[in-house]
């Protein structure tokens, strides 16, 4: 793995990141709602997940990704119905002008967890993206575990920014009573997760 290869690598898994998908929308929907301290515990969860998610794409191999592909599409379905779920409740607070409940810390990194383990999508990439920066004169093993970490860390630094940045636009506008709009909000959020996830080309 040298440096011409490293460099493409972290444009690429910066961008991949930096796309508004499932995680970003959870992240910033939370962040919105409840704050700073909940939405940098949603990131924890899904940082948590995607170390899972990691791990499963190192062990790759055409064959086991064929393998758990009918797991995969199971996966896929819970994803779309717990964001679904999760859109309609904040859309039911929002018709209803009711406050919604903020959720705990545990709540919240439960959250980003299960958000973005019922991703697929995730696996799949990075099972076909790792693998194009691996040197064939030094270990895959080490290479993949260090390509991991790397991207780990873009996606923490990155998702942490978004959570951030949602905290201070609420906190810009907390004087006001904005509580059924940022249940509008969130509540497009997750759904746009949910059809974003649902209408995936593959799995």
């Amino acid at each position: 793995m040298e440096l011409m290869q490293i460099l493409p690598f972290l444009l690429v898994a910066s961008a991949f990141v930096l796309m508004p998908g499932p995680n970003v929308l959870v992240i910033v929907s939370t962040s919105l709602v409840a704050g700073k301290a909940r939405g940098l515990q949603t990131v924890l969860g899904t940082s948590l997940a995607m170390v899972v998610q990691l791990f499963v794409a190192g062990l790759g191999t055409s064959g086991f990704l064929l393998l758990i592909a009918e797991g995969l599409v199971w996966l896929k379905w819970i994803g779309v119905a717990y964001l679904t779920y999760l859109g309609v409740i904040s859309l039911n607070n929002f018709l209803r002008n009711k406050k919604s409940t903020e959720p705990t810390a545990t709540g919240s990194f439960q959250r980003g967890f299960w958000v973005s383990l019922t991703n697929p999508k995730t696996i799949l990439f990075f099972s076909a993206f790792l693998p194009q920066f691996v040197s064939e004169a030094n270990s895959y093993t080490f290479q993949i575990a260090a390509l991991s970490l790397i991207f780990w860390l873009i996606a923490l630094l990155i998702d942490s920014s978004y959570a951030l940045l949602a905290a201070r636009i609420r906190n810009t506008f907390n004087n006001y009573d904005l509580n059924r709009i940022q249940n509008g909000v969130s509540g497009t959020f997750y759904l746009t997760a949910s059809g974003i996830l649902a209408y995936s080309n593959r799995v």
